[in-house]
């Protein structure tokens, strides 16, 4: 009998594209908090104990006033405004961290996310060890504990990832990244992309991968991902382009990483997905970080 490996459909998307989690709140929250969307940074808040009501500005697929009487966790993987209306005293218990994944509403994991999932602790299978570790760091101050918990928070996003792969229907997950992973044909395809960027990726090639015709693979990957092979492959390659510029990395080495022939070809293909230059997008994005 053949034993068919397991596949990792996280590893090479969160190693080449980061998510980091850094602790900012722990302990009781009172009266009304807002959590400004202007801060550039989403959120991962874990209601340890008591109950609150949370609201928001209209936003679509997001409710307007949301009631949590459970230990929960609160996900805003992107920026997004909203309030926490607590008692005046004796708020609940809160753990709190900003959440940033790189490249932000380009990065194909986050674009792929509700902009907020509401979840009781107990519903995701394995979050009960990570979070007695993290709560072990929060409330007690020891060396290290502001990285070491960091660290944990994102070990809780990569838990909380990796139940998201496997209920996606329960979380009402619309199609995209995750929706293309939680397919056990296309994950094979997607996960050698993501790890292999710069192979030379046919649709032929991509479609003997999954096990499929090139036809029930176009059909399948733009019903779950929402856009068609070349598509995703692309916009792929130009999030790992603007990481690499980002990083300081000339647009040669680039190009001969991501599988095109010459500097030119990647400033195509880059300006044709984001309506701009490498070199005009580097400055746009330093420009903003300069303000």
């Amino acid at each position: 009998m053949t034993l068919v490996p397991a596949l990792d459909r996280l590893s090479g998307l969160l190693e080449r594209l980061r998510v980091r989690a850094r602790l900012f709140h722990n302990g009781m929250l009172c009266g009304v908090q807002h959590f400004d969307a202007a801060t550039g940074h989403g959120y991962l808040h874990v209601l340890r104990r008591g109950e609150l009501t949370v609201s928001h500005p209209p936003h679509p697929g997001v409710p307007e006033r949301l009631h949590i009487d459970q230990p929960s966790l609160l996900f805003y993987p992107l920026p997004l405004s909203h309030y926490f209306h607590n008692p005046p005293r004796e708020g609940p218990d809160f753990t709190c961290a900003a959440v940033e994944f790189e490249g932000g509403a380009a990065n194909p994991l986050a674009s792929a996310l509700p902009p907020l999932l509401a979840l009781p602790l107990d519903a995701v299978e394995g979050l009960e060890p990570a979070l007695m570790l993290l709560f072990a760091e929060t409330d007690r101050v020891r060396c290290g504990q502001r990285l070491l918990a960091d660290r944990l928070f994102e070990v809780v996003l990569i838990q909380l990832l990796r139940w998201l792969l496997d209920h996606g229907e329960t979380a009402g997950l619309k199609p995209g990244l995750i929706a293309g992973l939680s397919d056990p044909k296309l994950a094979r395809a997607l996960t050698a992309i993501h790890e292999s960027p710069g192979e030379s990726w046919t649709l032929d090639r991509m479609a003997r991968c999954a096990g499929m015709s090139r036809t029930a693979f176009a059909i399948a990957f733009k019903a779950q991902v929402g856009q068609g092979p070349a598509a995703y492959l692309a916009d792929w390659r130009v999030a790992l382009a603007q990481n690499g510029l980002r990083e300081g990395r000339p647009v040669k080495l680039l190009a001969d990483e991501l599988g095109y022939a010459t500097p030119s070809a990647l400033s195509r293909v880059f300006a044709a997905r984001t309506g701009l230059s490498p070199r005009d997008w580097l400055r746009s994005v330093e420009g903003e970080q300069c303000r």
